[in-house]
């Protein structure tokens, strides 16, 4: 019940890198009930909004292609491509494929040269790109209305036809080196990422964005077009769009992707999903893997023997743990993570949880408050304008179709590193506590919620969001949650509702729906010489589950 718009609102307010793609589960009821049919193909007609006009369409192909749109106006047009495909769906032998493919997405098809490609892109201008996720590989643009066909044969050749040569391949191995080396040494890009691979050890959203260099050298041509014919199905594309006419959008989806052939073996990307919440549910009781089991089992013997149905209908399994890495005394900064296995998409407390996000809030200690800009927000008032020796902290919540993230990230001088793990658990107790003189008050919410629903309709402002909002939906559920639903799920939630949220996330009693193992994400970078031992902290605060 959340999606990129929502976490979008939250990102504007408390000013976080987070990298995390999520979704709205719930469809908004369908206008008057209409199920219609576009072009003789079956189509649903919802209503977005009171407030708005448009309608948002939704028009299945013969081949399995969704195509979706919503005709809000304005000058511009936004189309999109989605695929159900990403890192969570990678193997040992894949490993970092959807990375590499980013990197290679517009270079040359079995129809245009790479120059070709490159022309046609700065004759369109606009706001062209793709960028991967854990759980989908996006083509995006942003264009004049009149480009809309030229633009999507050009996302057709790209997505569908790519040439992939061993040059194009070669040149990609060394930007992306270059670009894994710097992403290492900025810890606010590199840290959530290494926060996923130790919550979700050996598995689907433990799986690294980044290509591994060791991967990176191994990479074949031979093994991205493999990767493609396995996910590049067209019961898991979507082709999405807003500011122009369903009927047109339909229509140039069915000329320059019509031809592609339907799956004898469907792999149905909203199938796809629920069966993996229900292989989760029927999964809740993990099994035990003792550390030395882990260090000689190799994940490669696992995943190997798996079907592509395997690997799409594979849950994301919660495992904790910690991660603690020396930098050196020379190091400025000491960096801590605290996280807890979050909620997923389909969660009916999803709503509450961002709210908590949005009333933690933080930032760094130099941000640039004011009202509306989070400086009554829980970790200004209480730590950075408490603490002298705290150079950043703020509330992040990752979420995904299965399983989420959620927790506190903060930097401090090392000597501090032990005290600044303290204050974070402090924190992240309170909130789930109303025998205390600091609990959450009806004020505190209020302003949250209302800074949570601003920023949802300011983001409807753009064009970028609003696409990848509609798109990703129609990815995961087949249909698209109206933001009137949204708005008013976030006025539902009460103190009382909050911190019964907040308590499930924080005491690890997620694991009861889930199977995770309850247990606190703590990642550590830098001088360490001020930390103590993390476990008892969780314990002294009541924090995660069998820390």
């Amino acid at each position: 019940m959340t999606s990129r718009l929502l976490s979008s609102a939250a990102k504007r307010i408390i000013r976080t890198p987070l990298t995390n793609v999520i979704k709205r589960s719930e469809s908004t009821v369908p206008y008057n009930n209409a199920q219609i049919s576009v072009k003789g193909f079956p189509t649903i007609v919802q209503e977005y909004s009171k407030a708005s006009t448009g309608l948002c369409k939704i028009t299945t192909l013969p081949n399995g292609i969704r195509v979706a749109s919503e005709n809000t106006p304005g000058h511009f047009s936004a189309v999109g491509v989605y695929v159900d495909a990403g890192s969570r769906y990678e193997t040992a032998a894949t490993r970092g494929v959807s990375h590499i493919l980013d990197r290679l997405a517009f270079k040359s098809t079995t129809n245009r040269s790479a120059d070709q490609v490159v022309a046609e892109l700065e004759s369109l201008g606009g706001n062209i790109m793709c960028s991967s996720s854990r759980e989908s590989i996006m083509y995006q643009s942003a264009i004049f209305s009149q480009d809309l066909s030229r633009v999507l044969s050009l996302f057709s050749d790209v997505v569908l036809r790519p040439t992939i040569t061993t040059t194009e391949l070669d040149e990609q191995r060394q930007t992306a080196l270059y670009e894994i080396h710097e992403i290492w040494s900025k810890p606010e890009m590199i840290l959530p990422e290494i926060l996923h691979t130790v919550a979700y050890q050996d598995n689907t959203l433990g799986n690294p964005l980044l290509c591994p260099p060791e991967s990176l050298e191994a990479m074949t041509p031979e093994l991205i077009q493999e990767y493609r014919k396995t996910w590049y199905r067209p019961e898991r594309m979507v082709i999405a769009a807003c500011g122009a006419e369903h009927d047109r959008v339909v229509d140039l989806a069915c000329k320059y992707f019509g031809d592609v052939p339907k799956s004898t073996e469907s792999l149905d990307s909203v199938m796809t999903h629920l069966e993996a919440l229900k292989r989760q549910q029927q999964e809740q009781q993990p099994a035990k893997k003792s550390i030395v089991k882990s260090l000689f089992h190799s994940q490669a013997a696992d995943d190997s023997k798996k079907t592509a149905l395997e690997l799409a209908t594979e849950p994301a399994r919660y495992t904790g743990g910690t991660s603690f890495m020396e930098t050196g005394p020379e190091t400025p900064l000491t960096h801590v993570y605290v996280a807890f296995e979050g909620l997923s998409i389909d969660d009916p407390d999803i709503y509450a949880l961002t709210t908590l996000q949005i009333l933690l809030g933080g930032g760094g200690s130099f941000s640039a408050g004011g009202p509306g800009k989070g400086m009554y927000s829980r970790l200004f008032t209480n730590v950075l304008n408490q603490h002298y020796w705290v150079e950043s902290c703020q509330a992040f919540n990752h979420c995904y179709t299965d399983s989420g993230l959620f927790g506190i990230a903060g930097s401090c001088q090392p000597e501090y590193a032990n005290a600044l793990t303290e204050v974070i658990c402090r924190e992240l107790d309170v909130v789930a506590r109303s025998d205390v003189r600091s609990a959450v008050t009806e004020t505190e919410l209020n302003r949250a919620k209302n800074q949570l629903k601003s920023s949802l309709l300011m983001n409807l402002e753009s064009r970028m969001v609003q696409l990848e909002d509609l798109g990703r939906q129609v990815q995961v559920h087949g249909q698209k949650t109206g933001i009137d639903e949204m708005l008013a799920k976030i006025d539902q939630v009460t103190v009382d509702e909050l911190r019964r949220v907040a308590g499930r996330v924080v005491r690890g009693a997620v694991r009861v729906t889930s199977g995770g193992s309850g247990k606190a994400t703590v990642i550590v970078q830098g001088n360490l010489q001020g930390l103590r031992d993390v476990n008892k902290l969780m314990d002294k605060y009541g924090l995660g589950s069998g820390n």
